[in-house]
């Protein structure tokens, strides 16, 4: 399947989503915060399919990560998930963007992401 770059700072949102996700067959590599799942792109080359993010977080936000992710690895497929999608975000970025909000059953997850890599 895909490999994935997940990004959030709820603990226990990112360890529910990443076992879904892992479950339908995708590699995942989560991150705590913007600044470590910025580290990753650097070192990961290329090698990341999706980034799938939290827009509000501290320090690097999920809309700047998603900036510099596609400036580090040109194609990436983009997927926000948060509670405040029309607040971070206007119009313009939305609709460029897949954005789910929260809460999120994990079958629309997993749906969502598949949809988004097949595309």
């Amino acid at each position: 399947m895909a490999t994935i770059l997940y990004a959030e700072d709820d603990a226990d949102m990112r360890r529910f989503f990443e076992k879904a996700l892992e479950n339908a067959g995708h590699n995942v590599i989560a991150c705590s915060d913007g600044e470590r799942a910025l580290r990753a792109l650097k070192f990961a080359d290329g090698a990341f399919d999706l980034l799938l993010t939290d827009i509000m977080m501290p320090g690097i936000d999920g809309i700047e990560l998603a900036k510099q992710a596609e400036i580090l690895s040109p194609g990436i497929k983009v997927m926000f998930i948060t509670g405040f999608a029309a607040v971070a975000m206007d119009d313009s970025q939305a609709s460029e963007q897949t954005v789910l909000s929260k809460p999120v059953h994990l079958r629309q997850l997993v749906s969502e992401v598949d949809r988004l890599i097949a595309a």
